[in-house]
């Protein structure tokens, strides 16, 4: 992957994110290139994994029903490696890093409140390095957009 993107590269995105179905002839006409080099750019944005196509569901069509997000406070020289234990549950859909006291933010998703007490009680506040866990549950959801928080388990194909 060269990670560089061009200004060509950036408006194919910046349409696709838009609209991932568009037809290349209909992208190709409105930047005034070809078909050919639309495809050819497309195929090699996803060869490089700068982008990849998949259907997003909404929350209401989740297999779980209620969203958690949940605050831990980690020794600094332990992030990493709670975060990549982390990453690795079935159960967490998302790991964040971050700064401030609570370091690492994970989201879930659940139906019973037993399965949280028990994944934040039992399994996160038992790992070594983790001090504090705080939960928060989402009763409402005003704005979701998934193009920042996709709610999914990532492929081998998409990462």
């Amino acid at each position: 992957m060269n990670g560089l993107l061009d200004d060509l590269d950036n408006q194919l995105i910046a349409i696709l994110s838009k609209d991932a179905r568009v037809s290349n002839r209909k992208i190709a006409t409105e930047l005034g290139i070809t078909e050919g080099t639309v495809r050819g750019r497309i195929k090699r944005l996803q060869s490089d994994g700068q982008i990849a196509f998949t259907a997003i569901t909404g929350l209401s069509l989740a297999a779980k029903s209620r969203l958690a997000f949940i605050g831990i406070k980690a020794a600094m020289d332990k992030v990493r490696e709670i975060s990549d234990y982390l990453s690795a549950m079935d159960e967490i859909n998302a790991v964040l890093v971050s700064l401030g006291e609570l370091n690492i933010t994970a989201i879930c998703l659940f139906d019973e409140l037993d399965e949280l007490v028990e994944l934040t009680s039992d399994r996160i506040l038992t790992i070594a390095g983790v001090y504090q866990v705080e939960t928060s549950i989402a009763v409402k959801t005003m704005k979701y957009n998934s193009r920042v928080a996709r709610i999914t388990n990532l492929t081998d194909d998409e990462t």
